[in-house]
């Protein structure tokens, strides 16, 4: 091996000529690296839309006008491309073949339809995902729209200042499907959003997911989860709508000014599938830790590819723009003979939603249980900052960890501020392979304004630390409805006030500071389980009731979680 990872090895034969099939995130982030690399190299990119490198998760908020001015998305142009890394930046232009034994692509202008050969010594394909569009009765319909490009914002755009009112459908609630929702109530418009899924934002555990449900209903959004399209019908003089009337699998029909047709995205594979590169069995173009195709002399990068899950360890579709832009980062330092291994993606991501954030990173539970891997879960509700400066809001959290070992698989949160930042933390924590018992230890910024002196990171893993180590016995928010009253005592611990506002259906009350006065009032033939409105005060119960004798479990995440599943 070569003592400095930095240097190529004597023996390596740098490309004399880079092609690259594609830009935004991937392709354009193998560009630049491949010029700071080398300045012999010819660096040629083919772009098959007007665009070569635009901020494609920034489109959303051009339709919403937070970004009035299209131009503002365009990051990079082939002029200014061409004048800092001597780029050829050919957009309008689709690669349409490839031939790897001749080493050459075949390619096309789009706007005067001229073809010709281009040679390669080494070809990148960064082609990314195109938007899901299913074989549905009338999906093709005027004012239809998918969110892939600038020129699918302005068109959405174009018809939103035209109309100024209307009715707009949604389908789908992934972040694109949520970002047009958000974007377009905002416009005021009559949004309604239709999911497949029991869900939103399925990255997310069922009860995390449903703090954006509620959002979304609050802010005037139409939601219907579980119910498919099963078409989209013409309109009619007894149905007016000005695309199309939306018809889901229950039966409910929705008359459509505009449909946001937002089903989430799939590879476009279609170049290495006719060039015989490997696939997997995702549809994505299999590549080593360097990036590398099967064929040695092509790389591929971003959405096009599958990735191994940094959890899972299996094959993964993730299409997110961080990772693209390393793995460009990673096949340019290999294509000019550096090491570098790209170690896999864990999905890290963050929503804004209205008035919430929502991010997440690592595995979820149900792709936990879909694998086989044990995981343990631990609920809370910390405050974003010290609760005695004004201002601090809750944060709903869940953490996933490793029974025993006490390793972290995977977290998620959901509040109105401080969420991304304990995100990134976990992330870190998560791509470092620590442990609950590391987040518990973390030394963090602490100021009134920002933080606590137990910040919602540490008390995270504090939490997770008393379930590893027995101090208190769990019960999930799912597992409340399988109750049997004659085996088990629902005990709230709140306050008056609190209790007043809602309770578990069959719970006793006995507020956590009259608890040691009022012992000979609760069972101890049954299990007692503890919830109060976060976790703290139930846990501060479980651990006393539990120390007089009494079989007991927390509830975790308490009301909170409990109100927020199941509402």
């Amino acid at each position: 091996m070569n003592a400095n990872p930095n240097t190529p090895p004597a023996s390596f034969i740098p490309p004399r000529r880079l092609l690259i099939v594609g830009g935004v995130a991937g392709g354009a982030s193998t560009a630049a690296r491949a010029r700071r690399l080398s300045e012999d190299c010819e660096i040629i990119l083919f772009e098959r839309g007007p665009h070569v490198s635009f901020a494609n998760c920034g489109l959303p908020y051009h339709v919403g006008g937070e970004i009035a001015d299209k131009d503002d998305l365009l990051v990079q142009t082939p002029l200014s491309l061409k004048a800092r890394f001597n780029l050829d930046v050919r957009v309008n232009t689709e690669v349409t073949g490839i031939d790897r034994a001749a080493r050459t692509v075949r390619v096309r202008n789009r706007v005067t339809g001229e073809g010709a050969v281009v040679s390669y010594d080494t070809l990148v394909l960064a082609t990314g995902a195109a938007p899901v569009r299913p074989p549905i009765p009338g999906i093709d319909r005027a004012n239809h729209f998918l969110v892939r490009n600038v020129p699918d914002v302005e068109q959405i755009t174009a018809w939103a200042e035209t109309s100024g009112t209307g009715r707009v459908v949604v389908v789908g609630g992934g972040y694109i499907g949520l970002e047009m929702a958000e974007q377009l109530r905002h416009r005021g418009f009559a949004v309604t959003l239709v999911e497949a899924l029991p869900q939103v934002m399925a990255p997310l555990d069922p009860e995390m997911a449903a703090w954006l449900h509620a959002e979304l209903r609050d802010q005037g959004v139409a939601l219907h989860l579980n119910d498919a399209v099963s078409s989209f019908d013409a309109s009619t003089d007894a149905e007016p709508a000005g695309a199309s009337i939306v018809v889901l699998k229950s039966g409910l029909r929705l008359p459509a000014d505009a449909v946001i047709v937002g089903l989430g995205v799939k590879p476009e594979a279609r170049l290495a599938l006719e060039a015989g590169l490997e696939l997997g069995q995702l549809g994505g173009i299999r590549v080593n830790d360097r990036m590398q195709t099967s064929d040695p002399h092509i790389y591929a990068v971003g959405d096009v590819v599958e990735v191994r899950d940094g959890v899972t360890g299996q094959w993964a579709l993730i299409p997110l723009a961080g990772p693209a832009n390393r793995q460009g980062r990673i096949a340019a330092d290999g294509i000019f003979g550096r090491e570098a291994h790209y170690g896999g993606t864990w999905g890290t991501a963050v929503l804004r939603l209205f008035r919430l954030t929502a991010a997440c990173t690592g595995a979820n539970a149900r792709t936990l249980k879909r694998v086989g891997i044990p995981f343990e879960v631990v609920h809370l509700h910390p405050g974003s900052h010290a609760g005695y400066y004004p201002g601090a809001e809750p944060i709903a959290m869940k953490v996933l960890f490793a029974p025993g070992t006490g390793k972290l698989l995977g977290a998620q949160a959901v509040g109105r501020d401080g969420v991304e930042k304990r995100m990134d933390v976990m992330a870190t924590a998560l791509k470092a392979g620590m442990t609950v018992h590391d987040l518990a230890e973390m030394e963090l910024c602490y100021a009134p304004p920002f933080g606590s002196a137990k910040d919602p990171v540490n008390l995270a893993g504090m939490t997770a630390q008393n379930v590893l180590s027995g101090e208190v016995k769990q019960l999930q928010w799912d597992e409340v409805a399988g109750l049997d009253p004659a085996r088990t005592f629902l005990l709230d611990v709140r306050s008056r006030e609190e209790r007043g506002a809602g309770f578990i259906p069959g719970s006793v009350h006995v507020p956590v500071n009259e608890l040691r006065a009022r012992l000979g009032e609760l069972p101890r033939d049954r299990e007692i389980i503890a919830y109060c409105h976060s976790g703290l005060r139930s846990y501060i119960a479980a651990r006393l009731l539990g120390q007089h004798g009494f079989e007991v479990r927390n509830l975790s995440g308490a009301w909170r979680t409990w109100r927020a599943a199941t509402v």
